[in-house]
């Protein structure tokens, strides 16, 4: 996440119009359902377009608008930078973890990727 996640009506006088691509990954975002993930490549195989770093970057630019902790990397570690955020969002909702071992830096948990992984079931509902 950056300083460009604002929302467009903190800066209007630089609001640029959101890339069609980013809607369509914010969209897919906000699908999400609380407690459970897509990974970054998750998101772009659902779009059938782009790839996990084309995912990434618009997460990074605009995902502050959406549940952006429910975008994440395939092997489960929290966002760097924001661990403990993205934490509180996953208890909150209830999200699988993995309980961190003692060898783990900072001794945070991963997600459980086996359990919390969601395949977009909804896909055909409102699909463009």
């Amino acid at each position: 996440m950056s300083e460009q996640s604002l929302p467009p009506d903190a800066h209007p006088e630089y609001a640029d119009p959101l890339p069609e691509y980013a809607e369509r990954v914010l969209d897919v975002a906000e699908r999400i359902p609380p407690g459970r993930v897509m990974t970054y490549g998750d998101v772009a195989e659902w779009l059938e377009e782009g790839g996990p770093r084309q995912v990434g970057r618009v997460m990074a630019l605009y995902g502050g608008a959406v549940p952006w902790w429910r975008v994440v990397r395939s092997d489960g570690v929290l966002l760097p930078g924001h661990e403990l955020r993205a934490l509180g969002h996953y208890r909150a909702e209830g999200t699988p973890l993995k309980e961190a071992s003692r060898a783990a830096e900072n001794h945070l948990p991963r997600l459980d990727m086996r359990r919390a992984r969601w395949d977009g079931g909804d896909r055909a509902e409102g699909h463009t």
